[in-house]
């Protein structure tokens, strides 16, 4: 089941499970679409497998399976894999 992690690596901005804004490779790793595409090129900088968006995960379904609250943070942010 994914994670659904709350920040964008590179920014941390907030991505909540209900963003539109939020994408992720296959290993889960999450960004902002903004960071995505003006960054990262929709490649991921840890895998370098592409990003896409992430699916959103029904209101009911977060009750059982809540998403993550694990902030992950690039301690450089992502500007410097650019």
């Amino acid at each position: 089941m994914l994670e659904l992690r709350p920040n964008c690596e590179c920014c941390d901005k907030d991505l909540p499970p209900e963003s539109k804004e939020a994408v992720i490779c296959t290993f889960e790793c999450t960004f902002c679409l903004s960071c995505a595409e003006n960054i990262l090129n929709h490649i991921c900088p840890n895998c370098s497998g592409n990003l896409v968006q992430r699916p959103i995960r029904p209101i009911e379904a977060l009750k059982n399976n809540p998403a993550s609250t694990k902030r992950v943070l690039k301690e450089n942010g992502c500007a410097a894999n650019a």
